[in-house]
């Protein structure tokens, strides 16, 4: 072998050892976004699922607060004596900070979805601990206590996402049932029966409040199926409420929202 072709014989295995050793690494940051599968995660992480006491669903909103559609579900909420725990943007809380406060002041459990909605994947550890400390510091500060509750957008964690949860003292919760809700084409009863066919006892609903992440209007289509939504419940006697109701979580500390929400829907 010639001196030429020697070095070239290292310079692959140099090569392929570092493919591999970033391969693996790749594998170790980005392995947790395997949670983002649904059955596979209610199965083996129901904690994560957001799984609770099986007379319980855990009804929870994604992407608000929006000074055009949330005040819409406050409402309804309001009329039909249910609270939700509602998942907030920094970056849309910011512009809506008198919203935070309404919801908190209703009841309604306050938690935080990161400050941008940009999926963990395409973020580095520090930058994905930014997001949520900048997150949870601007919601803390309206309602007077840091929130313990974290749900990444898309439902995709990573190890840095795990460890920023850790240090910030958040518990990071998903769901086992949602009505795709964002879709362009999703009508209120395509949303009520994406929902159903997923739903049971000591399950958490995800849905959306905002349209900021989603297709232009998709709300409405929301709104119209949540009526339904809680008659659904209301037929089976679970109890519809916030995630701090809903048991399972063991979180401790505050977590936003005054007095015990969820109840029986009348």
């Amino acid at each position: 072998m010639t001196p030429h072709s020697d070095r070239r014989t290292v310079a692959r295995t140099v090569l392929r050892t570092g493919a591999v050793a970033a391969s693996a690494l790749a594998a170790a940051y980005a392995g947790p976004a395997l949670s983002t599968f649904g059955p596979l995660r209610n199965r083996l992480m129901p904690r994560l699922s957001g799984h609770g006491r099986p007379d319980s669903v855990a009804l929870t909103f994604d992407d608000g607060p929006d000074h055009l559609s949330t005040p819409h579900f406050l409402r309804l909420l309001d009329t039909r004596r249910v609270r939700a725990t509602f998942f907030l943007l920094g970056s849309m809380a910011v512009r809506s900070p008198g919203l935070v406060t309404e919801m908190y002041e209703a009841g309604h459990e306050v938690a935080i979805h990161g400050w941008t909605h940009r999926p963990a994947l395409l973020r580095g550890p520090w930058t994905t601990y930014e997001d949520l400390a900048r997150a949870r510091d601007l919601v803390g500060g309206l309602t007077g206590g840091a929130p313990t509750l974290y749900r990444p957008p898309y439902g995709v964690m990573t190890a840095g996402t795990h460890l920023a949860c850790r240090r910030l003292g958040l518990t990071p919760v998903l769901w086992t049932a949602w009505g795709e809700d964002w879709r362009g084409r999703a009508t209120p009863r395509t949303v009520l029966d994406t929902v159903t066919r997923d739903l049971r006892g000591g399950g958490t609903v995800l849905l959306h409040d905002s349209d900021c992440a989603s297709a232009t209007g998709s709300w409405r289509n929301t709104l119209g199926a949540l009526p339904r939504l809680l008659d659904f419940c209301q037929e089976r006697g679970l109890t519809v409420g916030p995630l701090r109701d809903h048991g399972g979580l063991a979180v401790a500390g505050w977590s936003g929202g005054r007095g015990r929400g969820g109840q029986v829907v009348p």
